[in-house]
This record gives C-alpha cells, sequence and structure tokens, in this order.
C-alpha cells in the first residue's frame, strides 16, 4: 500500500487526497500526519525537502510536491483522468493549476511570516507583497471563473483547495469580494464529496 506523509491542514495535501478520490484510488493509499518541524522524522529522509506531501509508493520510491503526484496518480487510474489528453485543455488544466499553487505558496508563505517571525522583526511589506498575488490572481479568475468537469481537472482540484486555505486561514474574507468565485466553490463542494471530507475548521 502507497503512504501519503501530510497533515490535515495542508492544501497540498488536500489535492492528494481528493484527486485519489475522484479517481478511485483512495483504498490504495494510507495517510500518514507527518511533521515538518520534526528533525529526527521520516519526512526528511523519505524527501530531502522536508516538504509535504510525500507519496511513498510500494517500492519505496517517493514522489513529490503534489504536482508530481497528482499526475502518478492520474497514470494508475489509466491516464487522461484529471489531466487532460488533448493539448489546448491539458495546457488549460496545468496552467490553472500553477496558478492556483501561485495562490497557495503566497498564502502559505504569510501564515509562515505570523508563525515563525517574531512581530517585531515581521516585514508587511513582504505582506502585502504575497498578498497582492492572492488578490491579481482571484481578480482574474473571477472575471472568467473556469469550467468545472463532471471529473474535475488538476486546476479545478488546486482551485477548489486554494479556496478553502483562503477559509481555513484567512477568515474567509475573500467571500466578499468574489461572488462568481464562492458559487464556484459551493458547486464544487456540492459535487465532490471528497471535499467535505478533507475540509479542516479554523
Amino acid at each position: 500500500m502507497m503512504i501519503l506523509l501530510s497533515a490535515p491542514p495542508s492544501p497540498f495535501g488536500r489535492k492528494v487526497k481528493i484527486a485519489a478520490a475522484l479517481l478511485g484510488l483512495s483504498d490504495r493509499i494510507k495517510i500518514e500526519a507527518t511533521d515538518t518541524n520534526k528533525a529526527d522524522g521520516p519526512l526528511r529522509t523519505q524527501n530531502p525537502l522536508g516538504k509535504i506531501p510525500t507519496l511513498v509508493l510500494d517500492d519505496g520510491t517517493t514522489l513529490f510536491d503534489s504536482r508530481v503526484i497528482l499526475e502518478y496518480l492520474d497514470h494508475l487510474a489509466g491516464g487522461a483522468q484529471i489531466i487532460p489528453r488533448e493539448a489546448n485543455a491539458r495546457f488549460a488544466a496545468l496552467r490553472l493549476q500553477a496558478l492556483c499553487d501561485g495562490v497557495l505558496d503566497a498564502s502559505i508563505l504569510r501564515v509562515y511570516e505570523a508563525r515563525f517571525r517574531p512581530e517585531e522583526h515581521r516585514l508587511q511589506s513582504w505582506l502585502d507583497y504575497q498578498a497582492e498575488k492572492v488578490k491579481r490572481a482571484f481578480d482574474v479568475l473571477e472575471k472568467n471563473p473556469p469550467q468545472l468537469d463532471p471529473l474535475p481537472d488538476v486546476g479545478q482540484i488546486t482551485l477548489a483547495c486554494a479556496l478553502g486555505y483562503q477559509d481555513l486561514r484567512f477568515q474567509g474574507r475573500w467571500r466578499d469580494t468574489y461572488p462568481r468565485l464562492v458559487q464556484w466553490h459551493d458547486r464544487f463542494a456540492a459535487q465532490v464529496p471528497s471535499f467535505a471530507a478533507t475540509k479542516v475548521e479554523p
């Protein structure tokens, strides 16, 4: 059985759990909660970067990051399931995934700034710089929300996780500004049971 090293609040780990559920692979993956701050834990042996999620395959090989893991799961499911084969659809999905991964990266940097840096050393201009990335991305997506396929692709999965992370760490303030994204989020949540199953309350 494969092992997914992750942590419940991780939006990147959530991507993998949702994808596995959508592809019917959840029963082939054991999830192990992992502390990225633990110097002597297994994570840093399995992944030199010490990052989650990390997927340990049956033969001990490890895969990371979430984009690679999602591609592997798509491969296990026969291919062209959550990563389209046709070029235009494929690169649209990968582009949306990259955009929303960037939103998550910027959001996590804001969380880490508050979590690890003493208040007197926090740099507001740095926090604003990261927040502006999120705003620009959401502004673009609000103007033209992506479609939601019957089987969501990697971009749609990542957008859902990015919006969910804003609820988890930033009190859902995005909801007041982006009504079309709220509607998109709610449609995804209604269509994908694993989205609710992987939700962590603030």
